[in-house]
């Protein structure tokens, strides 16, 4: 038995050598070239900027007085949901579909002189989608156009949304600034409750403001801008500006004419992204 098994055994010893020789060359056991496999890789399904801020903003909408506020920062760059949706990879062209996020905080009554009378309104959340179309303008910039909706709850119900264009330029590794004009929508409920006045309320108000029912449809106009650069690997610092002016039932309503149809906003803060896969 012996001497079956010794000489087996130095065949199969032979036989690995020359097969791990072989693989170290990238041939096979019988010396042919093996064809190149390409190196398997995965893109995370979920890529999202998550973060807060601090900026300063009309103390409601509509207001001649501004106020401080906690600013949340929510960007979602990459969203692949196999099988239905793909969006934010490759060179950033064509068309994409990302989450759409909107908050109003609570618009109280004490403390603003042309709200007295006024009932408060509690925080208004809004979640949708921006459907957004890119083209180049040549290797650092492009031209986006987009359009936005969003269904509040909350304070407000109904619906809101945005259109515009931006120029986007990266002038720079981890740099990105983004500008442009935007039209903002809003339906008529959403527009009854930041911006209508019951005939209850105005008798609340001793007659100085007046009863107005607005009409759903534009409610601003103005541009945007911002700013993102990445100081470290994931990690994000954010500037956001923005004017708009009240147009239509929004610059008519009394709670308006007693505040600003002129609106800016300016805000900082940092952000980290997080991949899932």
């Amino acid at each position: 038995m012996r001497r079956f098994i010794l000489p087996f055994a130095a065949c199969l010893g032979a036989i690995t050598a020359t097969a791990s020789t072989a693989l170290a060359a990238n041939l096979d056991m019988y010396g042919n070239a093996l064809p190149d496999v390409p190196a398997v890789t995965s893109e995370p399904n979920l890529v999202i900027d998550v973060g807060a801020g601090v900026g300063t903003a009309p103390a409601y909408e509509g207001s001649a007085d501004y106020a401080t506020a906690f600013v949340p920062i929510i960007k979602v760059e990459r969203l692949n949901i196999p099988g239905l949706t793909e969006t934010g990879s490759g060179d950033h062209t064509g068309f994409s579909i990302h989450p759409s996020f909107s908050y109003v905080g609570v618009r109280a009554s004490a403390g603003h002189a042309a709200l007295s009378g006024l009932d408060d309104v509690a925080a208004t959340y809004g979640a949708g989608a921006k459907l957004a179309y890119e083209w180049k303008l040549g290797p650092d910039a492009s031209v986006q156009v987009y359009g936005a909706a969003r269904y509040t709850f909350g304070g407000a119900s109904g619906l809101v949304g945005e259109v515009g264009a931006n120029l986007i330029a990266r002038p720079a590794p981890g740099l990105e600034i983004i500008i442009g004009p935007v039209l903002n929508l809003a339906s008529n409920s959403y527009m009854d409750t930041y911006f209508g006045v019951t005939p209850a309320q105005a008798l609340q108000t001793g007659g100085r403001l007046t009863a107005f029912d607005p009409e759903g449809g534009l409610k601003s106009v103005g541009f945007s801008a911002s700013g993102r650069y990445e100081f470290l690997p994931d990690y994000f610092l954010n500037v956001d500006a923005s004017y708009h002016r009240m147009v239509g039932g929004a610059a008519n309503s009394p709670i308006v004419q007693a505040g600003s149809q002129n609106q800016f906003t300016i805000s900082a803060g940092l952000s980290r992204r997080f991949s899932l896969f």
